[in-house]
């Protein structure tokens, strides 16, 4: 294999298996704190110690991943485009990560 025909074949490859790991995997750990759901923090004698709840992951510890928010958001559209108008308007508005 040339170093031309393996750059062609590498991306899509590379592109299918984190398909794969978006669809087996939806969720992968929260990158502020590390799947936790908190900071961890340590006392004045240097043992660890649970610290302030995440934000970001709202303390689950768990996110979802950009392959998952993509695929979400790209499966409203073509349901709202081939929903019938009676459908359309009866579907509520959810927030984009839903």
């Amino acid at each position: 294999m040339t170093p031309i025909e393996a750059a062609i074949a590498i991306p899509p490859a590379i592109t299918l298996c984190y398909g794969l790991v978006c669809a087996g995997s939806p969720l992968g750990d929260c990158r502020k704190c590390r799947g936790f759901g908190f900071a961890m923090k340590t006392d004045r004698k240097g043992r660890p110690k649970r610290g302030k709840h995440c934000r970001r992951c709202d303390g689950h510890g768990k996110r979802i991943r950009i392959g998952r928010r993509l695929f979400n958001a790209a499966r409203r559209t073509w349901h709202d485009a081939t929903a019938e108008p009676a459908a359309r308007a009866a579907r509520k508005d959810t927030p984009p990560w839903r």
